[in-house]
């Protein structure tokens, strides 16, 4: 293979959430594409086979099983992945959950556990990552959010605080290391057909085939997105290709950003817990 088709040769990624659905398919693009990975989520079975096929296809890769709202895991996850593979180059914060809740709805343990999870564990292992990135002089990181983080939705308030506020955090973290060889970006995927999405659908009382059909009916496209389309945005934006891009909240969405007032998608799942 040429060096166009390995842009992540030599280079080592960091992959949360990385058990299932987009987490996944971001750890095997990556690896596909020369990059050794570490995948961790709180799955141990199904991060063993996520990295087991990674390996089969002659791919390098670890998994660490470990909860990322801890700030000592973040810390631990950081050290031991540069211990391993002597550096970390791209970072993907995928780790999320999803509750669906107005504010009068919404518990506090709900709303701590949302924004620990999907805004505070970026924050902190953007922190622990960011060090010996900068050592290195040379770094990305791709935060997921989601269209949701770009405009509100119904019964989602601990879901779009927190996906708004990772927005946010990416744009600023982007500025303070614009110089230093780092970029930071943020996808903002639309509802994808993941196991997360599945899984709300069953909470709701819906089939999949009909949570597809209506979620689809409500993106311009009319459908949902996969999550080797989501893989292949974040790579994008982790690679030398993107090399003059940071701070960009990049909405993969099938154009329901477009005109929030005409296309509102149900609620988005975008994130994987592993």
């Amino acid at each position: 293979m040429s060096r166009r088709e390995l842009p992540f040769e030599e280079r080592v990624a960091l992959v949360t959430g990385g058990t299932s659905g987009i987490g996944a398919a971001c750890a095997r693009m990556l690896a596909a594409r020369g990059a050794r990975v570490r995948v961790t989520g709180r799955d141990t079975e199904r991060g063993a086979e996520v990295v087991e096929s990674i390996r089969a296809d002659g791919g390098a890769a670890a998994f660490t099983a470990g909860d990322v709202r801890e700030t000592s895991f973040c810390e631990r996850l950081v050290e031991d992945t540069v211990a391993s593979f002597g550096r970390i180059d791209v970072l993907v914060n995928n780790a999320g959950i999803y509750v669906a809740a107005t504010a009068l709805e919404t518990t506090d343990a709900q709303w701590d556990e949302t924004l620990d999870t999907n805004l505070s564990a970026v924050f902190r292992l953007s922190r622990a990552a960011l060090r010996p990135m900068l050592d290195q002089g040379h770094g990305a990181i791709v935060n997921v959010a989601s269209d949701w983080g770009l405009g509100g939705g119904e019964r989602a308030v601990a879901y779009c605080a927190s996906k708004g506020g990772l927005v946010l955090l990416t744009r600023a973290m982007a500025l303070d290391h614009a110089r230093d060889g780092i970029r930071i970006n943020a996808v903002c995927p639309t509802d994808t057909d993941t196991p997360m999405m599945l899984d709300e659908f069953r909470q709701r009382g819906v089939s999949a085939e009909l949570g597809r059909r209506e979620s689809g009916a409500a993106i311009p496209m009319g459908r949902m997105a996969e999550a080797e389309e989501v893989a292949e945005a974040v790579c994008f934006l982790a690679s030398d290709a993107a090399g003059f891009l940071t701070g960009l909240a990049l909405p993969i969405d099938g154009g329901a950003t477009a005109g929030f007032g005409e296309h509102r998608p149900p609620a988005p799942r975008t994130g994987d817990s592993g």
